[in-house]
């Protein structure tokens, strides 16, 4: 499944775009603490690509978009959920979930490395999470009752495995569904994806 991949360039600006309109949502809600305007507040990331991200493609990402209150004495930041950033974690979001699906495919954890250039012990990392922490959160809850069929043993890949489209398409979809993950400050993050384009 995962060897066929090819997330090429247009994949990721569609990831940028969908980002895009969820900002967009989120501003167009005003401040959620005071209802006072939201002016854009971006910072930067030195994401990671890997193997995975056509090179060039981490440059395209270093923005994270953010929001601020404008109202004076507020100044309350809204970060919208993203498509493209996985909490913060310096590798994409994709990354971090192709990785995580070759790691349970292969048996040696020399060759995770070679196929994706992630190293092993990070990897590592990422399987304990989506074993541990991931599968006590709600969007994983909201996951389990959307797909018949989840085996938390092989979480993320039983739940790719599960997910509609062809090529890169389950990537995207699962990406949307962790996006809510990758905020703290925008509650139900969720509601911001639903019909994005």
């Amino acid at each position: 499944m995962v060897d066929d991949l090819e997330f090429d360039r247009e994949f990721f600006e569609t990831l940028a775009r969908l980002d895009e309109a969820v900002m967009q949502r989120v501003a167009a809600e005003g401040c959620q603490l005071c209802d006072g305007p939201l002016h854009r507040s971006d910072y930067n990331r030195k994401p990671r690509g890997a193997l995975i991200a056509p090179a060039g493609e981490e440059e395209a990402f270093v923005r994270r978009f953010s929001l601020c209150c404008g109202r004076e004495g507020c100044r309350k930041r809204a970060t919208p959920p993203s498509v493209r950033f996985l909490g913060r974690r310096v590798y994409l979001g994709v990354v971090v979930i192709v990785a995580s699906l070759v790691a349970l495919s292969l048996r040696a954890a020399g060759e995770v490395r070679q196929r994706t250039g992630v190293p092993v012990q990070t990897v590592r990392r990422w399987l304990g999470w989506w074993q541990g922490s991931f599968l006590k959160t709600a969007e994983f809850m909201t996951i389990c009752a959307r797909i018949v069929g989840v085996e938390v043993g092989r979480v993320p890949a039983s739940i790719v495995e599960r997910l509609e489209g062809t090529g890169t398409e389950p990537a995207q979809r699962m990406l949307e569904l962790l996006a809510p993950l990758t905020t703290g400050s925008v509650p139900d993050g969720s509601r911001f994806l639903r019909g994005a384009p």
